[in-house]
């Protein structure tokens, strides 16, 4: 869409969320989590436009920490449902949910349906942390919808689009919910405790 990430050139500038960039991150962080996991799954969405990417990236990154990886694919709640009862027959397996805006829509589900079958899970950002996730690490959507308006305001005071770098998320939050921790029978390492920006009592 753009030449470039510093010079969009074109009409065109805004924000690049790290959408798939950080799935290596979030899978490293998962196995500290889940030390005793003898597999991934990767939940993902394939109307999502970035889904193939992301397969892609948690494919190699699953392949560097020496553990197979599982593709679940889910666009309707059904299908959400029925990819969380094929990861609890696998034993010992560890959830990745890939960021998209229909499963931040069921944030809600996805945190409970991990919790009854005590799935360690990491998710892209805070908010399904929020609604009861275990972990979640991602950026910090309010700052970047800050850096937003940001740019809305110098467009309309005549900077061209295309003169002003696509931005990059500035602030990442790891949040950690010990209470869904405790309901999942899971011990938070301190590594992560003292890593962490929000603590979920």
């Amino acid at each position: 869409m753009v030449k470039s990430l510093n010079r969009p050139g074109g009409n065109i500038t805004g924000i690049a969320f790290q959408t798939v960039e950080l799935t290596a991150k979030r899978l490293g962080m998962l196995r500290e989590l889940a030390p005793q996991a003898t597999r991934f799954a990767a939940l993902v969405d394939p109307a999502y436009a970035f889904t193939d990417g992301l397969i892609k990236d948690a494919q190699g990154s699953a392949a560097a920490l020496g553990l197979p990886i599982e593709i679940l694919r889910a666009s309707t709640v059904g299908e959400i449902d029925a990819a969380f009862v094929k990861i609890a027959q696998a034993s010992n397996a560890a959830l990745l949910v890939s960021p998209n805006a229909f499963f931040t829509a069921r944030r809600a589900q996805l945190a409970t349906l991990a919790v009854r079958y005590a799935i360690p899970t990491i998710y892209p950002i805070r908010e399904f942390a929020d609604a009861g996730g275990l972990i979640s690490y991602g950026p910090n959507f309010l700052d970047v919808y800050r850096q937003t308006g940001h740019y809305v305001t110098r467009i309309l005071k005549g900077e061209k689009p295309g003169d002003l770098p696509i931005m990059q998320p500035t602030k990442f939050e790891l949040t950690i919910n010990l209470t869904t921790a405790r309901a999942v029978g899971i011990t938070i390492p301190n590594t992560l405790l003292a890593l962490a920006d929000v603590v979920i009592e």
